[in-house]
């Protein structure tokens, strides 16, 4: 047991900083990529501000390709396009490619969501009073969707911590590499054991903070909280 516990205090501080560096990393660039394409996936709907169809129809099949791929096929399939741009396929950098492209569709479609529950009753308001679309978006879209939003990129937050730890299969690093290498592959049952609840920890506490900042945020605009 005390070999076991020198060895988890060696290897789970680092890979727990390399999971939570990953998965913050790609959250930030799904957000990036997911954001503004829900945003014009909702304001070009049929009968919304800026409706286009067509636009709509090839972004979302877009969006709906992405989606469809499990993420163990996707991480292996961009092997080739992570190693072109970042210049290796292992490590947790390299991770960062398949978790942000797996993301971003998910985070474009939850924002979409958010975005088309805002009250139409509202946006027509704004377009009485003379707003034009870049306003609408930034003044009442966007502020009046935020704690939706914020639910949204939340719940991203923890399946990208899910994801996180299938990318040691292929030498992402991480808690995931630990667990397979050491929990998996040595039939070490306690750096197993440890990796999940550590994992578990994790998740607790992006959905903590997640919930705590919507329902902050929607009590100052005097909605519902989220619990």
């Amino acid at each position: 047991m005390a070999v076991d516990i020198d060895l988890a205090l060696q290897l789970l501080p680092l890979q727990l900083w390399n999971t939570i560096y990953m998965v913050f990393v790609s959250a930030f660039f799904a957000v990036a990529i997911g954001l503004p394409l829900g945003v014009v996936l909702t304001v070009t709907d049929k009968g919304h501000i800026c409706s286009s169809p067509h636009l709509y129809k090839t972004l979302e099949a877009i969006v709906n390709i992405g989606r469809s791929f499990p993420f163990a096929i996707l991480m292996v399939a961009l092997i080739p396009f992570t190693r072109w741009l970042t210049g290796t396929s292992l490590g947790t950098t390299a991770s960062i490619v398949p978790l942000t492209i797996s993301a971003a569709p998910f985070v474009a479609r939850l924002i979409e969501t958010s975005l088309k529950e805002v009250d139409r009753h509202i946006l027509e308001a704004a377009t009485t009073m003379g707003s034009n679309s870049w306003q609408i978006i930034s003044k009442v879209l966007l502020p009046e969707a935020l704690p939706s939003m914020i639910a949204g990129i939340t719940l991203t937050i923890v399946n990208l911590i899910g994801n996180s730890a299938m990318v040691g299969l292929v030498g992402g690093g991480g808690l995931g590499q630990v667990a397979i290498q050491y929990g998996y592959n040595r039939f070490n049952t306690f750096i197993m054991v440890v990796t999940v609840i550590l994992l578990i920890i994790l998740v607790q506490i992006v959905q903590w903070t997640g919930n705590h900042l919507a329902r902050s945020i929607a009590r100052k605009r005097g909605k519902i909280t989220y619990d």
